[in-house]
């Protein structure tokens, strides 16, 4: 799925008691625990086993953060504080690069299950897309498991269009 960059205003607020933390190798740990926990009982750790575990997340963020085109300007990180006296909870993530053709690449759009349905999906790719503008990038794409309804919904609804479609077999596990 494709959107169109140039001409459009992605500023966003988050709702309260959430702050957003740009890229920092520092954080690695709480971006992959946020991908991890966003995805270990979804769909896309079927696709993508590494999504379904810890270890997994931490060696797909570190590989992401080194990348030639990594941004961290479309890279962020979101935690919910709502009160200084407990430690954040990393519950959103997402992270950009700019691919050899100038194209902005969205990787890993993740809210943990208890954070969802609060606007933090547009949030994140509102603040990525930003990122992106600022880079200079005027197209940015991002890939989606087709049965992920909610997601698409979600894409289509910001303005994304599908451009193609790829088929992936997948081995599920006898329920």
């Amino acid at each position: 799925m494709e959107i169109d960059l140039v001409g459009h205003d992605f500023s966003t607020d988050l709702p309260p008691g959430y702050r957003f933390h740009q890229w920092d190798s520092s954080l690695l740990d709480a971006f992959a625990a946020a991908k991890y926990y966003s995805f270990r009982d979804e769909i896309d750790s079927n696709v993508f086993p590494c999504l379904g575990k810890l270890d997994g997340c931490r060696r797909l963020m570190s590989q992401i953060a080194q990348k030639p085109g990594f941004l961290p300007e479309a890279t962020w990180l979101i935690a919910y504080v709502p009160d200084r006296r407990r430690p954040p909870d990393y519950c959103g993530t997402i992270q950009g690069i700019r691919d050899r053709r100038g194209l902005g690449s969205i990787q890993n759009v993740a809210v943990t299950p208890e954070h969802r349905d609060c606007g933090l999906g547009t949030c994140l790719l509102h603040r990525s897309l930003a990122g992106f503008q600022a880079a200079g990038v005027k197209r940015a794409y991002l890939e989606a498991t087709a049965r992920n309804n909610r997601a698409i919904r979600l894409y289509r609804r910001l303005g994304f269009t599908t451009v193609r479609t790829v088929f992936k077999s997948v081995e599920t596990a006898p329920v």
